[in-house]
């Protein structure tokens, strides 16, 4: 099983009681959105750190590339 940990926040006291109401399992819906969260931020920061990268990969041509691509497979 996997360790779990208690987040808490607070809402409306209105908020609540229509959550009530309506039946509605909070935990489930606020898993999900965090993993949402979480998964957008680390796409976001993957793309700030592509783009900080782009210029060196820029600087190397489509030819060094397959060059060394066929040394690698020990491909001439």
């Amino acid at each position: 099983m996997q360790d779990s940990v208690t987040v808490s926040t607070k809402i409306p006291k209105q908020l609540k009681e229509k959550i009530k109401h309506l039946k509605i399992k909070p935990s489930k819906i606020l898993r999900k959105a965090l993993e949402d969260e979480v998964k957008r931020r680390e796409i976001e920061e993957l793309k700030q750190e592509i783009n900080k990268l782009k210029p060196t990969f820029d600087k190397v041509s489509m030819d060094d590339i397959v060059k060394s691509i066929r040394e690698d497979r020990g491909i001439h």
